[in-house]
């Protein structure tokens, strides 16, 4: 049975993909890199693709966060600041749950990523919820990034 954990996602099955990883035995996060080349101009966004999608409990969130080093040395910063993976995002019908790292260049120069560079970490979490709450009966996610509530 998978608990958690991440695939690569089918259009990228024959790319040079690889699953994100935690570098150090103490690291918390695991590293997310650009699936292809991307060219943010200054002043710009961009949805890096990763060529990954997370799987986990029902009770648990994938967060993202912008890798330090992205934002001091590329001026880059997530345009939402930390991203929700939720748990129903995994396969849905739209784009399998594909992970994509939205990105904002706030420095005065354009900034390119390179496939294979590291440009996020995530951090898998449990969540509580209230009392009542009834959120998911019979509803299931229709779509891809930035589907909940749509």
């Amino acid at each position: 049975m998978k608990i958690r954990g991440f695939e690569i996602v089918s259009v990228y099955k024959s790319a040079d993909i690889h699953l994100p990883q935690r570098k150090t035995g103490a690291s918390t996060g695991y590293d997310f890199a650009a699936a292809e080349a991307v060219a943010i101009p200054s002043g710009e966004c961009a949805l890096v693709p990763t060529g990954v999608k997370a799987y986990m409990q029902p009770d648990e969130v994938l967060l993202i966060y912008i890798r330090s080093s992205t934002a001091l040395k590329k001026r880059l910063m997530l345009m939402n600041s930390v991203g929700v993976i939720d748990a129903d995002y995994y396969g849905n019908a739209e784009n399998e749950g594909h992970i994509y790292i939205p990105l904002y260049n706030y420095g005065k120069e354009s900034v390119h990523i390179a496939a294979g560079e590291r440009i996020a970490q995530g951090i898998f979490t449990h969540y509580l919820t209230v009392d009542g709450d009834a959120a998911g009966r019979g509803t299931v996610r229709a779509g891809g990034f930035g589907s909940t509530g749509a």
